[in-house]
């Protein structure tokens, strides 16, 4: 397959592309700065001449600002406009390039579990209804911004993403040195929910949608068995041998997050199960924690 990505920089685009490069696959990464030989230049918000995914078999994208800041005004402006202006840019293109040429065949259209909102101990499907609050908001803009590529026929695959295991990158990256040093805790009350996923499943699970024409609308991108944050961190301090006493109040997180931005992250209960993936057929690689965090950590 000819696979172009947006976001191939980041943590899960890097990821992606050396994946479908090791087996056999052509990736195009589309770039915002000065294209290099294999890149495509674009910019979110703005037309993007359809011509460009005349030889594209599928698209992938996942470029957004990162969350894990104080949501100021301005802040919640870029967060949003990366995710829904940069796919509405990308949808329009590929439906027109699909309507003129019948491709790409199909469109992998990055979304978050936070969608489901804050929703304490209920166990949540890709059924289940939106929650409430800022990131709801604009999962549910982001995943509409692609309605155009669904209009004109094109398969639109919206992984809703979950905690992603990397050490290099995301929460837990953040988390290792202070694991390091003895400073590992609980946030809060540590009764939240966490849904996580290691990033070879994020991966493998693209792929998984990329190649199986049953795989379309949304899909939970977590393992089977989300837990606690108390249980993730103490699962994580055996990992490490590292003692996990320290527990962050959630006021502290709220002074230091903003209240807004703890509430829906840190400090947020989404327990999210994959049932389309599962009922697709597609096999984790890592479905139990503690074995999850050790495949990342070695």
């Amino acid at each position: 397959m000819n696979v172009f990505v947006t976001g191939a920089s980041g943590l899960i685009g890097k990821a992606l592309s050396e994946r479908l490069r090791a087996e056999g696959h052509t990736v195009t990464a589309m770039v915002r700065g000065e294209p290099q030989p294999g890149e495509v230049r674009w910019t979110p918000g703005k037309t993007l001449d359809a011509s460009v995914f005349a030889n594209a078999d599928a698209v992938v994208t996942l470029a957004g600002k990162n969350v894990a800041t104080r949501w100021s005004p301005k802040a919640k402006k870029e967060i949003s406009d990366s995710r829904v202006e940069g796919t509405k840019t990308i949808s329009d293109a590929v439906a027109a390039s699909f309507r003129r040429a019948g491709k790409p065949g199909v469109l992998i259209s990055a979304s978050a579990i936070g969608y489901y909102g804050i929703r304490g101990d209920e166990i949540l499907t890709e059924d289940s209804a939106p929650g409430t609050g800022f990131l709801k908001e604009i999962c549910v803009a982001w995943e509409a911004a692609a309605q155009s590529a669904r209009d004109a026929g094109v398969r639109v695959v919206h992984p809703r993403i979950g905690v992603v295991l990397s050490k290099d990158g995301g929460a837990l990256a953040k988390m290792l040195p202070i694991f390091k040093l003895g400073g590992g805790g609980k946030l809060g009350d540590g009764k939240q929910w966490w849904s996580w996923i290691a990033i070879d499943d994020v991966v493998g699970a693209i792929l998984f949608a990329l190649t199986n024409s049953k795989v379309a609308g949304p899909v939970n991108l977590t393992a089977p068995n989300p837990v606690t944050n108390a249980e993730f961190t103490k699962v994580l301090g055996k990992v490490m041998h590292r003692p996990t006493a320290v527990a962050v109040p959630a006021a502290a997180l709220r002074i230091a997050m903003g209240s807004e931005t703890a509430a829906e992250t840190a400090l947020a209960s989404v327990r999210v199960v994959p049932n389309r993936l599962l009922e697709y057929g597609y096999e984790f690689r890592h479905a139990d924690l503690r074995e999850a965090l050790q495949n990342v950590l070695n």
